[in-house]
């Protein structure tokens, strides 16, 4: 069915355009959503204290791959909220496991004694004994790769898809953008479905990864404002406002002292922190502090700041994590409608693509 963005297209198209182009989007991501088992290749992407049950079970119900963001949950609260979550939906979803936890492998059995089919381990190379006990426990197993040679690895440790994510991406991100990931690895990997992930907020955009040989795409940020979404209506105002720009990487003063890199929006929280480091490194160097400790202050500085700007609406002092297509979030829209204008993105630009090839003969 045609929506207002069909309007884009001049003259617009035709009911046959428009199913032969469906048609067409439908084979181009057809492995993906095989593998999600679901109608759109389109996987959330697991955001803390934002990708729970209400986020989750609406863009599984509307066609996509909801994901629970496990983060630091203790595997009783993990149990209850994949619970919670199938109440709302008896459609796939999936769950994120930080492969740094200190109970993954309860996590993991969590995820099987709920009969969870696929699970997302991220935050690092995954264990094998992980991997191994999620595959025999019946559950597909997918990995983050940031580059081909760990994409190679991954695979001949048993992991049945990838998720290859850019620097676009907010939250904890990798130094290497989308455009050059894709051209390293989409070429390389055939034997398991690859998925696109960082500053994806348009369907034409997604488009021309599948082109190049992804399942599927993972978006983040286009969901974090969703009307579903729990964020405080502050942190969503905050997403509504900013310019691709103000999804900026954290800072580093020393490095001495590294800083895992973040994308948030700008805002004060990220001014003092430059300063709060400033100040610690003065200390060090005066003696007052050992290495270990100043390392310490430094990365506590942003301890429980996610979850004052998601749930707290705290969106000055908070990290208000956040991709670059940030600047392509212009409303509060329910995810079945953000959905549905990625798929309609999608159609028109291989509806464009067909004219430009019937007009070149």
């Amino acid at each position: 069915m045609m929506s207002d963005i069909a309007s884009s297209l001049n003259p617009a198209p035709t009911s046959e355009e428009w199913q032969r182009a469906r048609s067409r989007l439908d084979k181009l991501w057809q492995r993906g959503a095989d593998f999600l088992g679901t109608p759109y290749a389109i996987l959330a992407g697991a955001m803390s204290w934002v990708s729970e049950r209400h986020l989750v079970s609406a863009i599984s119900n509307a066609g996509g791959f909801g994901v629970i963001a496990c983060g630091a949950m203790e595997p009783a609260r993990l149990a209850e909220e994949i619970a919670a979550t199938r109440a709302l939906t008896d459609r796939p979803f999936g769950v994120n496991l930080i492969t740094m936890h200190p109970k993954l492998d309860e996590l993991v059995q969590v995820c099987l004694d709920a009969k969870v089919g696929h699970i997302v381990l991220a935050g690092g190379i995954p264990p094998s004994a992980a991997i191994k006990a999620a595959k025999d426990g019946g559950a597909k197993v997918i990995g983050f790769a940031p580059a081909l040679v760990l994409a190679k690895r991954l695979i001949k440790m048993g992991v049945d898809a990838l998720v290859i994510e850019g620097a676009e991406a907010g939250g904890h991100i990798g130094p290497v953008s989308l455009t050059v990931l894709a051209q390293e690895i989409l070429p390389h990997i055939q034997n398991v479905p690859v998925f696109v992930a960082g500053g994806l907020g348009r369907g034409d955009a997604l488009v021309s990864y599948l082109e190049q040989g992804a399942a599927g795409g993972q978006f983040g940020t286009r969901f974090a404002a969703a009307e579903e979404s729990i964020a405080h209506e502050n942190f969503k105002k905050a997403f509504v406002r900013a310019n691709a720009r103000d999804a900026t990487t954290s800072v580093q003063l020393d490095e001495r002292f590294p800083v895992i890199p973040v994308r948030a929006i700008s805002n004060e929280g990220g001014r003092k922190f430059v300063a709060h480091q400033a100040d610690v490194i003065r200390r060090f160097q005066a003696g007052d502090l050992t290495r270990e400790d100043a390392q310490l202050e430094i990365e506590h500085f942003w301890a429980g700041a996610l979850r004052r700007a998601v749930i707290d609406g705290d969106v000055e002092e908070g990290s208000v994590m956040a991709g670059q297509s940030v600047g392509m979030v212009k409303s509060v829209q329910p995810v079945a409608q953000i959905i549905a204008d990625l798929i309609d993105q999608a159609v028109i630009a291989l509806i464009r693509q067909q004219r430009r090839m019937d007009a070149d003969g």
